[in-house]
């Protein structure tokens, strides 16, 4: 049974006394009958104003009378000027109620063009049901009829720019967007970590700054490429050469230019004005920068990664590809979860306590305590890396993801549907 219930008025022009037909009360009776027990929100979507589209014109009106004031009182009427700012709106009210099986009753011949919105602005969190909606307006039968089964690729990219054109005036949420730059990483490079204020993610745990989707989580692309946009404004780098680290969670390294791996933990280039980001929610994002060879680095360290190297992986693999020498590497460690909340069953923390006693505390409880940024600099140091070309403990950069909600994303506190910020860098051109 559906959790919520979308029926599609969209491109009709009703108004009750002249020419809503019987057969639209029977749906939202029918509606009303079958869900209103169990469907948690019932939602009728139309146009707010004269709305043109493929030489169509939208203008629904919803004037009611002869028993159908009474029966909308059931649903909730969501009235946008778009097609894109309406689901918007109608995904908000869901992820409100943190509902995921949605029916949509819809015209035959607008269920193409539903399902492609709705590709874009949801993702396989949700599972929906589509139903016919059996109304004839204008004596227009023969068009309602029609499934058209196919949308073109210049009719998506119109959706797309509709829907990118609507996220855009959208306002950012929890503040403005802010960066955490280092003073090691000298202005030949363009470098950030990213926090959790300025993007226009409005999910809780996502909100708002959220920089990574996945068929997990219930941000979709087209906003995480909005909240990129906005950093490739504030930053200065092209969002249209920007490559982040496909996490595995191993110690594999992609240089740019050779074929690229279907999975990898870290990334490294000499090529200018080409971005590379690392993805951090407790793991590390790693920036790596040498201004000697003028090349730079990044690397995705969770606990796993961290035990097999990643970090001296990508220093190994700049100075295999592009002759760097160690003394010239920096390296900046992001944000990422303290020994302070980051537990480890007490087998997994045996190879920390290996690798150093300080990496751990309470070895002796069956959940030690374990510090995967001290790990990570001893690795580093020992590698060759200078200490004091390493910066892990210098402000926000240094504070626990898990500790700040209002600043940083966080597995270990919010659970599945966690956030995520990025640590970046990229040669200016």
């Amino acid at each position: 049974m559906a959790e919520a219930v979308l029926i599609d008025l969209f491109y009709l022009k009703l108004n009750s006394q002249k020419n809503c037909p019987q057969t639209l009360l029977k749906t939202l009776n029918a509606v009303q009958h079958h869900h209103a027990a169990k469907a948690k929100f019932l939602c009728i979507k139309c146009c707010s104003n004269s709305y043109e589209r493929h030489g169509e014109q939208d203008n629904c009106e919803l004037e009611t009378s002869n028993g159908l004031s009474a029966l909308l009182e059931e649903f909730e009427i969501v009235s946008c000027p778009s097609m894109a700012a309406s689901l918007y709106t109608i995904k908000q009210k869901i992820d409100e109620r943190n509902l995921s099986s949605i029916k949509v009753i819809v015209p035959r011949h607008r269920k193409t063009l539903m399902k492609a919105f709705i590709d874009q602005l949801f993702t396989d969190v949700y599972n929906f049901e589509f139903e016919d909606l059996q109304v004839t307006f204008w004596g227009d039968s023969l068009k309602q009829s029609i499934e058209i089964n196919i949308i073109t690729a210049e009719e998506l990219r119109e959706i797309q720019n509709e829907i990118e054109t609507y996220l855009r005036s959208l306002p950012a949420l929890k503040g403005e967007l802010t960066l955490l730059t280092s003073p090691l990483i000298p202005d030949i490079f363009i470098h950030g970590f990213t926090t959790r204020t300025g993007g226009i993610s409005y999910i809780p745990t996502l909100s708002s700054f959220n920089l990574f989707s996945s068929s997990r989580r219930r941000d979709p692309k087209a906003v995480v490429q909005e909240n990129l946009r906005r950093l490739a404004g504030a930053a200065g780098f092209n969002v249209q050469k920007f490559y982040q680290v496909k996490t595995d969670h191993s110690n594999n390294i992609w240089i740019m230019g050779r074929k690229e791996p279907d999975s990898y933990d870290g990334i490294a280039t000499n090529q200018r004005g080409v971005t590379i980001a690392a993805l951090g929610a407790d793991c590390i994002p790693i920036v790596f920068a040498d201004p000697v060879k003028k090349a730079c680095g990044v690397a995705h360290a969770g606990w796993k990664g961290t035990l097999l190297g990643v970090a001296m992986a990508t220093v190994n693999a700049m100075i295999a590809e592009y002759g760097c020498s160690l003394e010239d590497i920096v390296v900046v460690l992001g944000p990422s979860v303290g020994p302070c909340c980051f537990t480890l069953p007490k087998e997994s923390a045996k190879a920390f306590h290996s690798l150093h006693p300080a990496c751990v505390q309470l070895f002796d409880s069956p959940n030690p305590y374990i510090d995967i940024r001290k790990a990570t600099r001893i690795l580093l140091e020992r590698g060759g890396i200078l200490p004091q070309n390493i910066q892990d403990k210098n402000q926000d950069l240094n504070l626990c993801t898990s500790c700040h909600p209002d600043k940083f994303f966080s597995h270990v506190r919010d659970g599945l549907n966690f956030g995520t910020q990025i640590g970046f860098i990229s040669i200016r051109e």
